[in-house]
């Protein structure tokens, strides 16, 4: 498992995150950026994508991939574990966030 002061990574969640930078290919000077913005029903959301690097993101090294975070989003983020789950009932990024109060039924927003 990948960790920072801000987000651990488990193997799981680390392999499919190169198999998809390495089969999508995003181009130079761009990484996996794990953000929070406002929304779901529960007020705020996870967001994860390939982005560019800014001036003052938290950068997690996986090698040749960099995860970038947002200083804004590092508040939310602080101490989460970022998962891969591939059973039965789905497939996908999973964020166990200890800090959220309240988490929808999707488990896709949160408040804190």
């Amino acid at each position: 498992m990948q960790e920072s002061n801000l987000v651990s990574i488990t193997e799981k969640a680390q392999t499919q995150i190169k198999n998809i930078f390495n089969s999508e290919s995003p181009g130079p000077n761009t990484g996996l950026r794990l953000a929070v913005v406002g929304g779901g029903c529960s007020g705020l959301q996870y967001k994860i994508e390939f982005s560019p690097k800014k001036e003052k993101d938290n950068i997690i090294s996986l090698g040749e991939i960099e995860v970038l975070i947002d200083p804004k989003s590092s508040i939310y983020l602080k101490g989460i574990e970022l998962d891969f789950k591939d059973g039965l009932n789905g497939k996908g990024f999973v964020f166990n966030n200890p800090n959220a109060t309240n988490t929808c039924g999707c488990g896709e927003s949160f408040s804190v």
